[in-house]
């Protein structure tokens, strides 16, 4: 077995190691690892860290919310000013959030938010007026219908899984499409997103605020705009990376061990689907 996939390598890895039988990841996002390194059509079991890092990213997303609507960068000027004027701020019940990638994190997510008092829509990929509920959304959209969700939303929250039907998902035209002054947080895939149209959408003010974990070139350049736009939050693709990270891994591997000595291989978990890439 191999615990994660080697950083940096680009050979088939079935032909660096062919008694491999099993892959433990540490991140749920191991698509593209699993078809750069030939294993696509692989007998390879790959089992991820999907649903360890929830809790932290769905942290991320609502300290990105809050630090927005409540203005906390004006409240920190102020106060290096010694300047005292009372302000208004705005809040997040009654708010409308769009989860696009209603996985693990992204049901963790959409159940924060109506703690929140948020109404709550999402984008999946089998579109199923019935899965709202199990997804525990008030709204599931068909991937035909993006636009349209995207018009009505305050708040875009990407967890999608980068995949080839995902790459380039919220291109120009969708960026177009979003609600003026909407905050944009990305805990994605920098892929998913046309970082050009983003840049140019939150100079226009298109994006009031845009939280960003993931980019399409990581590290992020050091000439990159994004890095000097004054509503833009850059995180070092960090988001998921906290104390306990390492313990609950550990957890996940040690349980899958137990059931791979003892040949309980379907209760191994959870298992990436090599056709779809998550």
């Amino acid at each position: 077995m191999l615990w994660d996939f080697p950083l940096g390598e680009t050979a088939p890895l079935l032909d660096l190691a062919p008694r491999l039988r099993w892959v433990q990841a540490t991140s749920a996002g191991v698509g593209q690892y699993v078809q750069r390194l030939g294993l696509a059509d692989s007998d390879l079991l790959v089992t991820t860290a999907s649903g360890v890092h929830a809790q932290p990213l769905t942290e991320f997303v609502f300290a990105a919310l809050l630090f927005h609507t409540k203005r906390v960068a004006h409240m920190q000027a102020e106060q290096r000013a010694h300047h005292w004027e009372r302000f208004c701020a705005r809040e997040l019940d009654g708010r409308t959030m769009a989860i696009i990638g209603p996985g693990r994190i992204g049901r963790k997510v959409g159940q924060v938010a109506r703690c929140f008092g948020m109404t709550v829509w999402a984008m999946a990929r089998t579109h199923d007026p019935d899965r709202a509920v199990v997804l525990g959304v008030d709204r599931l959209f068909a991937r035909a219908d993006l636009h349209t969700m995207l018009a009505g939303a305050d708040c875009v929250v990407l967890c999608a899984p980068h995949t080839p039907e995902t790459d380039g998902l919220l291109d120009r035209a969708a960026i177009a499409a979003l609600k003026p002054g909407v905050v944009l947080v990305n805990i994605a895939r920098g892929a998913v997103v046309d970082e050009d149209a983003l840049v140019e959408a939150l100079r226009d003010g298109t994006i009031g605020f845009a939280a960003l974990d993931v980019f399409r070139t990581e590290p992020l350049p050091g000439d990159s705009p994004l890095w000097d736009l004054p509503n833009v939050l850059v995180a070092p693709h960090s988001a998921s990376t906290v104390d306990t990270e390492n313990t609950k891994l550990t957890d996940r591997f040690l349980q899958n061990l137990g059931h791979y000595l003892e040949g309980n291989l379907d209760r191994m978990g959870p298992v990436l689907d090599k056709e779809r890439l998550y």
